[in-house]
């Protein structure tokens, strides 16, 4: 079994700065890729960023130029850290892990972590 552990989450000003964690732990598992999405109230689950096991991202338009996703591969952990934030970026924010467990190949997600922006 692979889990996923996400932290980092809680309540900033606009304009302020948090970073999530999100770590991989099992056994026998391989990560192809990591992501992050959020899910705010009254709407559908996004996609915010990914990463792929090369390095590569990817990032929502929203979250442009403000967000930065990265990964650790020794510590099979992703992050993801988020400058100037907007009320707008209030949601459940949760990591999904693309991985390959023994042979087989699957969607891992973390039970999410809150990020809540007001003054």
């Amino acid at each position: 079994q692979v889990q996923l552990v996400e932290s980092g989450g809680g309540l900033v000003q606009p304009g302020g700065s948090l970073r999530l964690s999100c770590a991989a732990s099992g056994r026998a598992f391989a990560i192809n890729g990591m992501g992050w999405y959020r899910q705010a109230p009254g709407k559908e689950r996004e996609l915010v960023a990914t990463i792929s096991s090369g390095g590569s991202t990817n990032y929502a338009d929203s979250v442009k130029g403000r967000f930065t996703i990265s990964g650790d591969n020794a510590r099979n952990t992703v992050y993801l850290q988020m400058n100037n934030l907007k009320p707008e970026d209030t949601a459940v924010y949760y990591c999904r892990g693309d991985i390959t467990h023994w042979a087989n190949r699957n969607s891992y997600w973390g039970q999410g972590t809150q990020v809540t922006v007001s003054s």
